[in-house]
């Protein structure tokens, strides 16, 4: 799968998606120095419920999603955006990383500095 597939999959999304809710999570529970126990008391659900949710093998409803945030104190805005125009932008900047300069690449050196120079 290249990479515009990937960023056309669902999979793809909801696992973003996923990945954000729990580093917001992570985040909070650092801020109000909550364990699992207290958060899912806070959250009024189950410490069962909190070890899936921070394990990453969750799928919300949406209304899930936004409870959850809201209840975090986070509002979870949502843009959409055409697919299209954010592959080519990804990928223009993706390749504006990956660009190195050549002097950064290949260090110059005096080119009188052979080997037999040096003894």
């Amino acid at each position: 799968m290249d990479r515009k597939e990937l960023l056309k999959s669902p999979e793809y999304w909801t696992a973003s998606i996923q990945m954000e809710l729990y580093r917001q999570i992570e985040a909070f529970m650092k801020e109000k120095n909550f364990n699992k126990t207290q958060l899912a008391e806070y959250l009024g659900c189950s410490k069962g419920y909190i070890s899936q949710l921070l394990s990453g093998d969750f799928d919300h409803k949406l209304s899930k999603f936004i409870r959850l945030s809201l209840a975090i104190g986070k509002i979870p805005e949502v843009f959409f955006t055409d697919a299209d125009e954010y592959i080519q932008e990804e990928s223009q900047s993706y390749k504006n990383t990956m660009v190195v300069s050549k002097e950064y690449m290949y260090p110059s050196f005096p080119l009188s500095n052979k080997i037999e120079d040096a003894a």
